[in-house]
């Protein structure tokens, strides 16, 4: 049986009925649905706008940190021995792009080396505050910055620009006094904030660098400067397209710092020195000026602004000759000959006789034989200093004791630092009975009489540093003062005084028995003699020499010859001049010289000694109405005359040893 179609009939107003309810259901909706659009779009434009608006203008415009200046620092004749380059360099601003992997991926095709940091710079963005632009890389090449800005399209958040790179344009002559600056660690953050001190918010900025060593971190506060900001305008992709100027704050460069250091003395100080270790310090006597502060081999501080290579930092760390030790204020050795001196000035103060004459057979014993580099004879205060005789201040030093001549060391700068502005000074050591009374235990707290012959040529548990030795020899030169050393001229424009000196504990004619010695020392027969004379007519220059056994040879020879740099004595030099004015003083320390201090120290203070008197005004006037003529400036016009380039006098590194045994 066949189905069949059936047909259903409703009522027409059944129909309608229903029709008229689904349109008041979907119109009501309608109407409510606008309702509440007008609404909100009343509650927006009529009560908040002023929210939006604000915060339109947030995403419209930014606020980026600008880094100041950093402070010139010169010498004190003005010229700038650490100061700014322009540097180009390409930034990435994190919350402006879209996917960092993605935008490094684009800028490792344009500078390929960026992949070898890509870790470095991914934790470096994402560690920096927000907005805060992050350098990628520095001093780009006229062609990488060409790159960068010719695809900045379609780089987001990316940007090259230039700023202000810290320079030192003498490289290792300044490295350890002025120093150099670097990235900001979490360990300078932390040691702030341990110290109580608000953390500055330009530090938090990636590009920013602080002070790392000498005057650039002793004085990093004020060669900050004031942090300055740009407000710019950013399209919806982040990049920059218009500056607001009346938003932006201006830096501010931090403060001008002056030294007392003279460039050409400073330089010529790291010249002389070549491939040897050590250090040099020149000073004023007048007024304790320093005019050169050295420490050799030294280091170029360029490499250390933007970051130096671990392969780089590792060889120098690890050569032994420690290019980064800054060996005039850290480093201490014996004084050997140069203390004796002072052991001459304690006795004197205990009422020696300067004309008491003493014998010198070539050996002092006490309990067993010390021996000494001749046999002198009967000789004074001033032939002992001449002859550096050390049977002479042995007796000297046994018969006053440990605690007279530490007492007499103080007196004269050393066992103590001074306040030059900077860090990083080591004070060495003056022993005396007290001191091996707190340092040792069981018998070893006694001191023992046979430790005193040694303490009286500046040997034993003694040890000093190259700027204590140029104060000691200024105090020596000047003969009523204690001057002190001052390194920081000014700051900011205002000078850097220190308090007045005090008078020195001695008779003035004490010091000039001293002087009198040391000036014999420098002429025909001293220690001293064949590498100390000046070459400039009537000035003259007075100093004494020394050597210091870095270890115990027995019955071999010091000189060094065969041995390795090691175990080579240490040479050392201290001098002024004029000797009819002293003007200035200079130390010089030979780390393992392997000669004598008349031959390794006395020509390079000789050389150092000449610019810095060829620079002083008065000296020079007094050379050239002397009618004398330097010998540089002889050179320099018959080199002139015969076409040749002019080169600065150098040392003979080939001179022959001295007519008397070194190491005195």
């Amino acid at each position: 049986m066949s189905s069949e179609p059936q047909l259903f009939f409703t009522d027409v107003n059944e129909r309608q009925a229903l029709f008229l309810r689904r349109t008041v259901i979907f119109g009501g909706a309608t109407l409510a649905g606008v309702g509440l659009l007008v609404g909100r779009l009343a509650q927006l434009q009529l009560f908040q706008t002023q929210q939006y608006a604000t915060l339109s203008t947030r995403n419209q415009f930014n606020f980026r940190m600008v880094p100041p200046p950093r402070g010139l620092i010169k010498d004190r004749h003005g010229v700038t021995i650490a100061g700014n380059r322009p540097s180009f360099r390409v930034l990435v601003v994190r919350d402006e792009t879209k996917d960092l992997d993605q935008t490094l991926d684009l800028l490792g095709r344009l500078l390929p080396d960026t992949l070898e940091r890509r870790r470095t710079i991914i934790r470096e963005v994402n560690a920096a505050p927000r907005f805060s632009p992050v350098p990628i890389k520095s001093d780009l090449t006229w062609e990488e910055f060409s790159k960068v800005n010719l695809h900045a399209a379609d780089l987001p958040g990316v940007m090259a620009d230039m700023n202000e790179a810290r320079y030192y344009p003498y490289g290792g002559a300044y490295a350890h006094v002025v120093g150099y600056v670097a990235k900001v660690s979490d360990n300078d953050v932390k040691a702030m904030r341990e110290r109580g001190e608000e953390i500055p918010s330009i530090l938090y900025n990636p590009g920013y660098r602080i002070g790392r060593q000498g005057v650039e971190k002793a004085l990093d506060e004020p060669l900050r400067g004031e942090a300055g900001g740009n407000r710019v305008e950013v399209d919806v992709r982040g990049r920059v397209v218009a500056e607001d100027t009346a938003g932006s704050k201006p830096a501010v460069q931090g403060s001008e710092v002056v030294l007392t250091l003279d460039n050409d003395v400073q330089q010529r100080a790291l010249e002389v020195f070549g491939e040897e270790a050590g250090s040099i310090v020149v000073m004023d006597v007048r007024n304790g000026d320093i005019l050169a502060m050295v420490s050799s081999p030294s280091f170029d501080p360029n490499l250390f602004v933007s970051g130096v290579p671990t392969r780089i930092y590792r060889a120098l760390a690890d050569y032994e000759r420690r290019p980064l030790t800054d060996k005039a204020l850290a480093g201490t050795f014996a004084p050997g000959s140069t203390f004796k001196p002072v052991v001459g000035l304690a006795a004197m103060k205990r009422g020696l006789d300067p004309s008491r004459r003493i014998v010198c057979n070539g050996s002092f014993y006490l309990g067993r034989r010390f021996a000494c580099l001749g046999r002198h004879g009967a000789l004074d205060l001033r032939g002992a200093i001449k002859a550096s005789c050390n049977v002479y201040f042995m007796t000297l030093a046994t018969e006053m004791g440990p605690d007279a001549i530490a007492e007499t060391s103080r007196d004269m700068g050393f066992g103590q630092t001074f306040d030059i502005g900077i860090s990083g000074q080591k004070a060495g050591l003056v022993p005396d009975r007290e001191w091996k009374r707190r340092t040792y235990s069981g018998e070893q707290k006694t001191w023992f009489p046979g430790e005193t012959p040694s303490y009286g040529i500046g040997q034993g548990a003694l040890t000093v540093n190259a700027l204590q030795l140029a104060v000691y020899t200024s105090r020596i030169a000047n003969g009523r003062k204690a001057v002190k050393p001052r390194l920081i001229k000014s700051i900011g424009g205002v000078e850097q005084t220190s308090s007045a000196f005090e008078d020195l504990p001695f008779e003035p004619q004490m010091l000039q028995v001293l002087r009198d010695g040391m000036e014999a020392v420098t002429a025909a027969g001293g220690t001293g003699f064949r590498n100390s004379q000046l070459g400039l007519g009537t000035v003259k220059m007075a100093g004494k020499t020394g050597t210091a056994q870095a270890r115990n040879y027995g019955a071999g020879s010091r000189k060094g010859a065969g041995r390795p740099w090691a175990e080579k004595d240490h040479n050392l030099f201290v001098a002024y001049a004029p000797t009819d004015n002293p003007r200035y003083a200079v130390s010089v320390i030979v780390q393992h010289g392997g000669l004598g201090g008349g031959t390794a120290g006395a020509p390079r203070a000789r050389e150092v000694m000449k610019v810095a008197l060829l620079k002083d005004p008065e000296m020079r006037a007094r050379i050239e109405q002397a009618g004398f003529e330097a010998p540089e400036d002889a050179g320099a016009r018959e080199a002139e005359a015969r076409g040749e380039p002019i080169d600065s006098p150098v040392i003979d590194a080939a001179a022959p040893p001295p007519l008397v045994e070194p190491g005195q």
